[in-house]
Formats: C-alpha cells, sequence, structure tokens
C-alpha cells in the first residue's frame, strides 16, 4: 500500500507526525487510528490493520499523539483530554483535504480516546475499539509507585515498557475525572468491541462495562489469547479482518465502475506478510479473500493456495452451470455438490514433450432430488460446458507489464 509521511498541527498547535496509508486503487473512505498509551502509530496492530483497511480502499491516518513518537511537543503536558483533541485535530486535517473520515478505531487510552471523540464529531459512521479502558484513570496503575511523587511536585518522570516517560499532575487528574458513559451513550455511530479474554493490563470487564454503556448497533468479538498490546502477527490479521469486515456494514464502499476490457471488474492481490505468502485479494466491488501456501511449503496455511482458488473456481462454476440448467428445465434438482482435486500427472498420452506433466483436476459431482437416470447424464454433461472448465482446457494468453 503506499503510505504518506505528513505532519499536522496538533492540539496545542505542536506539528504532530502521521502515516497516511492510501489504497492501491480507489479511495472509497477514510479512517483513523488512535495508537495506546505511550505507544506509537507504528506499532504492528496499527500497521496490520491499515494494511488490511487499505486493501478495501478504506484510507487510515495513524499518528503519534503529542509529545509521542516523531511529534513535537512536550507529554508531560499532555493528557486524554489532548488526546481527543488532537484526534479532532486530525480529523479537520482530513477533512480538509477532502478525505473525511467515517470510521475510528483506538487501540487500549486510544480506544477510550475515540469513543470520546466520536461523539463529538458527526461524520463517524462507525467506531471500534481493541483492549479499551472503560474507566481512563485505570491508566494510572501503570505507574501507581509515582502518583506521590507526581500529585506533590506536580510531574515525575516513570518508566513505561523500558523507557521514560515525564508523566503530569494534569494528566491524573484528568483521567481521575473523566467519565464515559455519556460520550458512549451518546455515540451516533455503530459500535465494535474488541477485548481478550486474558488481557492482563485492562480487564476483559472493561468491554462489558463499554458494551452495556452503549446503544445499538453494537457488536462485541473476543481476541481469545491475544495479549493487550495485540503482538502476535495472527492476532492482528484476525482484528484487522473482523473490523474490515464489519465496516462494510456501516460504511458505504461504493466501487467506480469496472474498466473496460474487465467486465468484472480489477482483482487486487497484495502481500500481506513480506516474511512468508500470506496475500490479500480484494476484488473491486469489496469482497475479500486470503491467500497463502501450506506449512510444509513455507506458508501459513491462513488461506487457499493459488490453485486452490483454480479448483474452487472449477467447482463453483460447475455447481452454478448445472444449476443454471436445472432451472431452466424445471428438473426436480435439490441440491448439488461438487468435490475438486488437482494434481499434476505425467503427459503419457498428451502431446507434450517426454515427462512432461499436466495438470488434472478431478470433479466428484453429487446431485440430490427426483432425477431420472437420463437427467443425471446430462446434468454430467452439462457440467463440461462449465465456462472456467472450457478455459482450462483450452489455451489462454496471459498479458503481463510493470506497472510505473
Amino acid at each position: 500500500m503506499p503510505t504518506q509521511r505528513i505532519t499536522f498541527p496538533g492540539h496545542d498547535g505542536s506539528e504532530l507526525a502521521a502515516r497516511l496509508d492510501l489504497p492501491d486503487g480507489p479511495h472509497l473512505a477514510t479512517a483513523l487510528f488512535a495508537h495506546c498509551f505511550t505507544c506509537g502509530k507504528d506499532i504492528p496492530a496499527a500497521r496490520r490493520i491499515a494494511a488490511r483497511l487499505a486493501s478495501m480502499g478504506i484510507a487510515v491516518l495513524r499518528f503519534d499523539f503529542t509529545g509521542l513518537g516523531h511529534s513535537a511537543g512536550e507529554f508531560s503536558n499532555t493528557s486524554f483530554t489532548s488526546n481527543v483533541d488532537d484526534l479532532i485535530a486530525a480529523h479537520a486535517y482530513l477533512s480538509g483535504r477532502g478525505m473525511t473520515p467515517s470510521l475510528m478505531i483506538g487501540h487500549s487510552l486510544g480506544g477510550a480516546a475515540v469513543l470520546k471523540a466520536t461523539a463529538q464529531l458527526d461524520t463517524i459512521k462507525a467506531v471500534a475499539t481493541l483492549g479499551a479502558p472503560f474507566d481512563t484513570e485505570h491508566v494510572t496503575h501503570n505507574f501507581a509507585d509515582a502518583l506521590p511523587e507526581i500529585m506533590s511536585k506536580g510531574v515525575a518522570e516513570v518508566s513505561l515498557g523500558g523507557r521514560p516517560f515525564q508523566i503530569g499532575k494534569g494528566f491524573v487528574e484528568d483521567v481521575a475525572q473523566e467519565k464515559l458513559t455519556p460520550a458512549i451513550a451518546a455515540l451516533n455511530a455503530a459500535l465494535l468491541v474488541l477485548h481478550a479474554p486474558r488481557d492482563e493490563i485492562v480487564s476483559i470487564d472493561n468491554a462489558s462495562q463499554i458494551f452495556l454503556a452503549a446503544k445499538h448497533p453494537k457488536s462485541f468479538v473476543t481476541l481469545d489469547s491475544a495479549d493487550h498490546l495485540v503482538t502476535r502477527g495472527e492476532d492482528a490479521e484476525y482484528a484487522a479482518d473482523v473490523i474490515a469486515t464489519w465496516a462494510r456494514r456501516y460504511i458505504a464502499l461504493k466501487p467506480p465502475a469496472p474498466p473496460p476490457g474487465a467486465p468484472e471488474g480489477v482483482l487486487r492481490v497484495s502481500e500481506a506478510d513480506p516474511n512468508g505468502y500470506l496475500t490479500d485479494i480484494t476484488s473491486s466491488d469489496g469482497h475479500h479473500l486470503l491467500a497463502d501456501e501450506p506449512l510444509a511449503y513455507g506458508g501459513s496455511n491462513k488461506g487457499l493456495s493459488p490453485y486452490g482458488f483454480l479448483s474452487a473456481g472449477l467447482g463453483a462454476c460447475t455447481s452454478m452451470t448445472i444449476r443454471m440448467y436445472a432451472r431452466r428445465k424445471g428438473w426436480q434438482l435439490a441440491h448439488v455438490s461438487v468435490d475438486v482435486s488437482h494434481n499434476k500427472m505425467h503427459a503419457q498420452d498428451a502431446e507434450t514433450a517426454v515427462g512432461e506433466k499436466i495438470d488434472t483436476w478431478r470433479r466428484r459431482i453429487t446431485l440430490t432430488g427426483e432425477l431420472d437416470a437420463e437427467q443425471r447424464t446430462r446434468l454430467l454433461e452439462i457440467a463440461d460446458k462449465c465456462p472456467v472448465h472450457r478455459t482450462l482446457e483450452r489455451s489462454s494468453t496471459v498479458i503481463t507489464e510493470l506497472a510505473e
């Protein structure tokens, strides 16, 4: 996915560093991502979610809050309220570019921030949280030993995740008085709550409280054994897939008309994991699939193999062709299923070089219904009329060119 490195003014005018992940194809919608407390825009979960959304035409802006990462400003002067204001500033920046966001995603304290911000933004149609606290004061548990010094001196240095941070008194007082219930109840957007039951940083009770405070439409999905930071790739991918699939119900993603010569539109195939073979496949009308290789071939087995997709295409086309014919004839075909297997066989009887292998697909068709022997024989013949079958049997032309 193309990524733009940009800056925009935050709540106090400080320049905030951001990445705008753009779709390879048409831009259909925009999302804002808010990272966890003291994290940053480049955490694995944020990258994977942004990549998945970009693959379906949704641009994603992820940025470092004031005083964090590559953003300017003093972190010791920030608060939960300033994070919310940074989100509103990011929304204004995107709106100024003609990319008004309709989706908000927040991780941990960032999840609480997007709930608060969404209640103030009319354009947001859907908001998703990952491991978000219901009680924002919960974050102070990370530096409970330093609270007396912070309150007496106004600021203290604490170690979080092995890094030093200056926490100010204003931050502690702000999260202590913040109440999310009114904001959650006032959401004029669909809500998706994702949380791991074993989250040791923010307990799953927080997810229950957020869910109960919200009005419908709302959904809850468990992240099972994921940790709070969603550090494992498979957990981040699962969260990304869930958010992407869920968001389509609430965000209008209208693909452009297909280009001339491609009546079904363009199928976009984009590498999802450069360390393996996992691949995102998105059609121009919004359908999404995963391709991969089996574990034995160095893949992670999270999707069909390329030959698996060929087999699926042959089986689906066969079933549809049989159904179409039976429906036209008015025959009592109750159900059709097709088992497809693929193998490479030595071309002993084919007009090919000695020892060359050819691809062999074997179909086993099951027809259920009140059909006589003649009808069954005819439907078996019709299976060979399947367009994909014909494509596989005859030679095709593949034109390849390098994109500029």
